[in-house]
């Protein structure tokens, strides 16, 4: 027997649909992922839920079935007080859940977690600890929290209740986009997906659900292909929220049976899928959120699902990105696009030149963002100079008339940051 069925889920949604806490969230059309890849891309915006992720779902039909006894873990004596681990979005769905039902929650986080993340989560009402590097050691130390009987752990993704939650998700898309072919899933600890793909698969056999991972914590396709679970202690991607280090045995077996298809992106396809979707759908997502678009992103991807003339959904599962962050990702994808580009001109050091050679950028329309002199490389001649200019650029095009004029000028130049 699965341990989440359908009912589980289609008594979630009932949970779900008598508070305000939790929305319903808008589907909107993409034209621009629609034209990248040859479907008609439909974004289910979840990150617009209150707390900014889908998280809230699962926390609040677990800690409802908690407080009334009729959870999978409900506790023998009344439930004071939940603790959970979390990379920050399900610490900000427990919190703000726990505070509607009047209870307290203490969140362990990693040192690491977004700051926006660790207020926003003291904002609605929780105790934060921070502990560990990554979200391993930060599970392991909120499991030593759990000793008093009035006390319920809410795992992110290790909970059938927790899981069936996440799984109105699924219900939500098909009654938004009934003829909906393909569900693209970020997947981190499997909650979300495992959720998803069984509420999908019961009411539409048909829709394909598809699970999205970064290189970096690529541990969905290394479980399914090992046929057991593989882990990560560290795992590496810009995706902090699915940094998970690996599923567990219920995602896992959800997974196994219901998924369709695992398919990795590059951090950079992150970036560039949070890029594209503030420019073109006026929509902030963080990396986690990003995934599912970033898989529209990589031709391998694309190629490999063969997405041609579909329906195709996927799932901005979260918002909450940090300033910092978002300044770092928006740098990265800018550089990848050769936006935002370095070079570096060699020069005899005399007066007048950095002027002479920044009027030459400037007047092919480049705005130079920084520049700096380098005296002290050991290959540089006595007297001579590299000048070193970070500029903004149309991109490739544009860059190669910036270089042109600067080389016609009798300079040498290097684009340093071609191969970015």
């Amino acid at each position: 027997m699965s341990p989440v069925a359908i009912d589980d889920v289609e008594a979630a949604a009932e949970r779900l649909a008598g508070t305000d806490i939790v929305q319903r969230t808008p589907v909107e059309r993409s034209r621009s992922l629609s034209d990248r890849c040859g479907a008609d891309v439909r974004l289910k915006m979840e990150h617009l839920q209150r707390t900014g992720s889908f998280k809230t779902r699962g926390a609040y039909n677990a800690i409802s079935l908690a407080i009334d006894g009729s959870g999978e873990r409900a506790a023998e004596v009344p439930i004071e007080r939940v603790v959970a681990a979390s990379a920050g979005n399900h610490a900000q769905g427990v919190a703000l859940a726990a505070a509607d039902a009047g209870i307290e929650a203490t969140i362990v986080m990693p040192e690491a977690a977004p700051a926006a993340k660790i207020e926003a989560t003291r904002a609605y009402g929780a105790e934060v600890v921070l502990r560990g590097s990554a979200f391993p050691e930060a599970m392991a130390h909120a499991r030593t929290l759990t000793d008093d009987p009035g006390t319920r752990f809410v795992h992110a993704f290790d909970d059938p209740d927790v899981v069936a939650g996440q799984g109105t998700l699924g219900l939500e898309v098909l009654d938004q986009v009934p003829d909906v072919d393909t569900v693209l899933v970020p997947v981190g600890g499997g909650g979300l997906a495992g959720g998803v793909a069984t509420a999908v698969k019961a009411r539409s056999p048909e829709t394909r659900v598809v699970g999205v991972q970064t290189e970096g914590a690529s541990t969905l396709s290394e479980s399914l292909a090992a046929g057991e679970l593989v882990t990560r202690d560290e795992p590496d991607t810009i995706a902090d929220g699915i940094a998970t280090g690996g599923l567990s045995d219920l995602t896992f077996e959800l997974l196994d049976e219901h998924l369709d298809e695992a398919v990795v992106v590059s951090d950079d396809d992150v970036a560039n899928a949070i890029l594209l979707l503030l420019e073109r759908a006026k929509q902030m997502v963080e990396g986690a959120g990003a995934t599912a678009a970033a898989a529209l992103l990589n031709d391998e991807a694309v190629d490999d699902l063969d997405l041609g003339g579909e329906t195709v959904v996927p799932l901005l599962c979260g918002g909450n990105i940090d300033v910092t962050t978002l300044k770092e990702v928006v740098t990265h994808a800018l550089v990848d696009r050769h936006q935002l580009i370095e070079l570096s001109v060699r020069i005899d050091d005399t007066p007048g030149t950095m002027g002479e050679i920044s009027t030459l950028i400037g007047a092919e329309r480049a705005n130079i963002r920084t520049v700096r002199h380098e005296r002290s490389r050991p290959d540089l001649p006595v007297g001579d100079a590299d000048l070193v200019f970070e500029v903004e650029t149309n991109g490739p095009a544009h860059v190669d008339r910036v270089l042109k004029a600067v080389r016609e000028a009798g300079y040498e130049v290097e684009w340093t940051t071609r191969e970015a």
